[in-house]
Parts: C-alpha cells; structure tokens; sequence
C-alpha cells in the first residue's frame, strides 16, 4: 500500500504551518479537490439527481423554530422518504438545505466543521452574523456546480446571545444574503408555506405556536407542491423540527411532533366535514 505521507514518516509542511480558525482555507491549501465546488467541469448540466424541499424557519420572542420535510425527489419519483434537511450547526445555530441532496449534506457537514473548528483554534466562538458570512463563502464556492444543476441554497438561523432573540439567515444560489425578520421558506413548496406563515405568524407568539405554524406551513406545501412530503402516519415519518433558545439547540423527539401533527389533521378534517 502507498504511503499517505510520502514516505517522510511526518505530516504534510502544511499541517504544521501556523494556522487559520477557517477550516475551509486550510482545506483549499491542503485538499482543494474535497471542497464542495472543486469538482470538475461536468459535459452538460446534471438533472438526474435527488433534490431536496421544504424548509421554513419562525422566530418568536426569545428564539427561532426551523422545521422541514422528509422527501427528497429525482425528477417525478419519490427518491428517499426520510431524509433530514435540519441539522443543529453549533450549539446557538441550526441550517437547513434545499437542493441537490448530495451537495446540500456535504457543504452542512463542511459548515459544521467550519463552525467547530474556529471554536478550537480561537477558544471563542463567531458571532452569529459572522457564522451566516461564513455560510454564504461556501455557497459562493459551489457555484460553478449550481450553474450545472447541482445547486444548493441553504437557510440559516440562531439565538444572537448579545440581542436575546431568534434570527433567520436566507441565500441564493450566488451567495447573496439576507436576513428575514419574521419567518422564511426555501425550496419548491416555500411560496405556498410563505402564504401559509404570512396568515398565521404573530410576534408575540409563543415557542409552541411557532412550531404549529411551521408544521402547517409545511402542510400546506405539501398539499400544493408534489416535491414536498406531508406527514406520513403510516411509516411515522414526521417533519424534523428544531429550536434554538438562550438553553441552546434543541431538536424536537417524534414523540412532540406527533400530537401536533395529528391535531391539525384532526381540526382540518373537522373543517372539511362542517
């Protein structure tokens, strides 16, 4: 077997350099080809692959909800029933993907690295507009791929510890950013959940009114958007939902998503037969 390291016995002169806290740097000094957008040029724009929607995320007063479904489609098929498009970032931030699924969880784990890393490099951890900046170089790195039909947009959002409340992070495929006061949708379904939110958000909300109208939201998108899944009873496949509070990032169990789910099954089917 070849050796990794050459033959020198020792790491590579780039391991022991002084540092940078960006683990996305040092990789594209030490292993440019694993970044995200350092593919090679592709010979036409991809189609064929398994995407990934619907996200929304909901502030109420003390924090933010972020919640999305579990499907993921390759053209009209249903690809996966179970995927996992919420992932906790650090301990004050979540992020979420919609897009190319492959794509989309490679660049979550890259930011969660990112995230941690400058944490043990700096002994301090980045602010949360600083953690939304970092976010949006990676998805500036993935462009060449997105303009080829590999492409991810992620939705971003945290407890800022020095203003006490929740804040939403939203990008487009170029990386632009920008930040949603209130609530955010992204992927196929988010113009159908955006209409759903825009009726039901309130500020004054409380933390479990925030998650029934995220799961609503999701609900509706589902009825309207064929790539978003709905609640699935039979399989007990649940939106993943999360919050992040001053206590830190907390994904809710199925065993609390449930009763919310069947209660707005229950006063939906109530409305229908009345």
């Amino acid at each position: 077997m070849a050796d990794p390291l050459g033959g020198a016995g020792r790491l590579p002169a780039v391991f022991m350099a002084p540092g940078t806290s960006s683990f996305t740097d040092f990789l594209s000094q030490s292993a440019p080809h694993l970044l995200p957008g350092a593919r090679e040029g592709l010979p036409a724009p991809v189609t064929e692959v398994a995407h990934g929607t619907t996200i929304v995320a909901v502030t109420f007063p003390g924090g933010v909800i972020m919640a999305g479904d579990r499907r993921a489609t390759q053209g009209h098929m249903i690809a996966q029933r179970d995927v996992e498009k919420v992932h906790h970032a650090d301990d004050f931030s979540c992020v979420g993907y919609a897009g190319t699924a492959g794509v989309g969880a490679e660049l979550i784990r890259l930011f969660q690295v990112e995230l941690e890393h400058y944490e043990k490099i700096e002994g301090a951890t980045l602010s949360l507009d600083a953690k939304a900046n970092r976010l949006a170089a990676m998805v500036k790195g993935n462009l060449p791929m997105a303009l080829q039909g590999l492409a991810v947009v992620p939705l971003f959002a945290g407890y800022d510890e020095d203003d006490g409340i929740g804040r939403i992070f939203s990008y487009d495929i170029a990386a632009a950013k920008s930040e949603e006061r209130t609530y955010e949708s992204i992927g196929s379904g988010s113009v159908f959940a955006k209409g759903s939110l825009k009726k039901r958000f309130r500020a004054d909300q409380s933390q479990a009114d925030a998650v029934r109208i995220a799961i609503e939201a999701l609900y509706d998108a589902a009825d309207d958007d064929s790539a978003t899944g709905g609640p699935d009873l039979i399989r007990r496949l649940y939106p993943i939902v999360a919050v992040v509070t001053v206590d830190g990032y907390r994904r809710y169990g199925d065993d609390e998503v449930e009763p919310v789910v069947s209660a707005i099954i229950a006063d939906r089917s109530t409305s229908a037969g009345g």
